[in-house]
């Protein structure tokens, strides 16, 4: 990095609604690369914002997710989220060969066939919901349970163990500077939960998506043991996580803004499209993710990244690049669909981007359909955020209907 440049300290903890973090649209603003520290890690790093550059870092080799393993590289919480084994830490071709492998258990066909059981979790827990009657917590019915039942289910974890995976996944994403420990351990616990459950699954084949990656195979490569276990503990983090957040969020935006919910009611066949562009603006999470290291020295924007730099980039910038997207601190319905960044970018994009859009569009589908009256029981600014994890989402969100 430049001598003499100053780092800026970027602690990325805004929580208010889905307001977009100022620290972030500042430093979008700014015509360089951005030299920042964050609250752990024992190094700065660079942060590149536009959807050019983003994309230039996430599909340039010369960029290594690998090269962070065994450093204590700059992130959001204590404990690192990601394990070494972790395909979002590999690099072309060890990521290609695994994403490979895994992309056969999420084809248009099998996610096809996992439809009815999505729909079904969905009407299960909105008829508890109906029964509960009104005013009814829609994170506790439908936002929280459904995204982890539905992973759950095709995982094929017993149920009874659900209640402990879900602490587990809570402990892992928290960023207080007391959790490290807890953290450590709540992962410990999941790799070597899922250790187990690879085994059973080899001895005793299901319709389960461990069987199903366990069957995946490129000729006579197939996953090993270990591969299989990490990619369990993978799809299970962000199988559920992400869509959490984004039912609460996607729900909250159609409530507190009757005219995408009129939109909705008068037009339902849209919801594909509202449901891409409400993605794309919606702040889904708190700054940045995981980095990259510069394999060699590289020129981005009239800045020299040196060799062993660490280079992190913001997918939430990059969704509002107005050189990409017209307007785009505005919700536009009628906005043209253009690939956006939420579900990541290149060779780390997620493998499971056609569940996640399926369990979406069951949860609104038959959400809409079945409470066409469904709006908030409290004033929006009344309504709870997260701030204690890396996650924008409600804490709660009353409804009635």
């Amino acid at each position: 990095m430049t001598p003499g440049d100053e780092a800026i300290t970027c602690p990325f903890d805004y929580s208010k609604a889905l307001d977009f973090d100022p620290a972030l649209a500042g430093l979008m603003d700014l015509e360089t690369l951005t030299r920042f520290r964050l609250p752990y890690g024992d190094a700065e790093a660079w942060l590149v914002t536009g959807f050019d550059g983003v994309r230039q870092v996430t599909t340039d080799q010369r960029f290594s997710r690998a090269g962070i393993i065994g450093t204590d590289y700059p992130r959001l919480t204590p404990e690192p989220i990601v394990s070494p084994e972790s395909v979002n830490v590999m690099d072309p071709p060890h990521s290609s060969r695994v994403r490979h492998l895994a992309s056969q258990a999420f084809t248009p066909q099998r996610v096809e066939a996992m439809k009815d059981t999505i729909v079904r979790l969905a009407d299960d827990l909105l008829d508890e919901m109906a029964a509960r009657g009104q005013p009814a917590d829609l994170v506790r019915h439908l936002s929280d349970p459904f995204p982890r039942q539905t992973i759950f289910h095709l995982l094929g974890i017993p149920r009874d163990d659900w209640p402990r995976m879900q602490a587990y996944v809570h402990q892992l994403l928290a960023t207080g500077p007391e959790t490290r420990e807890t953290a450590a351990k709540a992962k410990a616990e999941l790799r070597s939960y899922f250790g187990a459950l690879v085994e059973q699954r080899r001895r005793s084949p299901g319709k389960d998506l461990i069987s199903a990656l366990a069957a995946a195979r490129e000729g006579d490569d197939v996953f090993d043991d270990q591969e299989l276990a990490v990619m369990a503990l993978t799809l299970t983090l962000s199988g559920q996580d992400t869509v959490t957040c984004q039912i609460s969020n996607i729900a909250y935006l159609l409530l507190s803004r009757l005219e995408l919910m009129e939109r909705l009611r008068d037009r339902p066949g849209s919801l594909p499209e509202v449901l891409e562009e409400l993605l794309r603006y919606i702040p889904f999470r708190k700054g940045v993710g995981i980095p990259r290291v510069a394999r060699e020295d590289i020129e981005m924007d009239g800045t020299r990244i040196r060799a062993g730099d660490f280079v992190h980039v913001s997918y939430l910038t990059a969704n509002r690049d107005p050189e990409r997207f017209p307007d785009p601190h505005a919700i536009d319905l009628d906005r043209p669909s253009a690939p956006f960044m939420t579900f990541g970018w290149g060779g780390h994009r997620c493998i499971a981007v056609p569940l996640a859009m399926a369990e979406l569009e069951a949860a609104f589908g038959r959400l809409l359909e079945r409470f066409p009256t469904l709006r908030l029981a409290v004033p929006p600014e009344k309504v709870r955020w997260d701030t204690e994890t890396i996650r924008r989402f409600p804490l709660e969100l009353p409804v009635a209907w």
